[in-house]
């Protein structure tokens, strides 16, 4: 597995070793020794899989502590443009984010650490977004921030007037009001 550091310290983008053959592809996925060895110590606790049409956005969510979970996300099918947004108080690169493209071609994955909002947006019709994670979901602990929020100035690369939100993603506070708690 290759691994990418990026310009924010915890996020790692992970390319799997593909074997093709005429039958298709073979990967592994998920190795927890392998995993352990590129500095990912994980308790995988839970797995989630959404599909989505093109313009889908799901974003910026987190989970405060004591539920704050880690993210190791994929797509089997399609593509998204996917975000990950520093919130750690302390670090150098709080308010930053870095954006990575997933697909079911490229085979990438995107390691997300606790101390981070995560979201995405789909780039093409039926795509099947999949996510590992190191804690239980819990409604109360749920955070975000609104996905255009202007601080952030997040380049999604997609025409806003074509996003779908959900309900409560349309009503995420700022940046600004947003009171990280990490």
């Amino acid at each position: 597995m290759k691994v990418t550091t990026t310009a924010i310290e915890g996020l790692l983008i992970l390319e799997p070793r593909i074997f093709p053959d005429d039958r298709g592809y073979f990967y592994e996925s998920y190795n927890q020794n392998k995993f352990k060895e590129i500095g990912i110590d994980a308790n995988f606790v839970q797995d989630n899989q959404s599909f989505s049409q093109k313009g889908a956005l799901r974003g910026l969510h987190g989970q405060a502590n004591p539920f704050a979970q880690g993210k190791l996300v994929r797509v089997l099918q399609g593509s998204v443009l996917d975000i990950a947004v520093d919130i750690r108080k302390n670090s150098p690169t709080y308010g930053q984010h870095v954006s990575v493209e997933l697909s079911g071609t490229n085979h990438l994955q995107f390691w997300v650490p606790p101390g981070f909002l995560h979201g995405f947006v789909t780039l093409e019709d039926n795509t099947i977004f999949t996510y590992k994670v190191t804690n239980f979901y819990d409604k109360a602990s749920e955070i975000g921030v609104i996905w255009n929020d202007p601080t952030l100035a997040i380049g999604w690369g997609v025409d806003a007037r074509e996003v779908m939100l959900s309900p409560k993603d349309e009503i995420l506070p700022s940046f600004a009001d947003f009171n990280s708690p990490f």
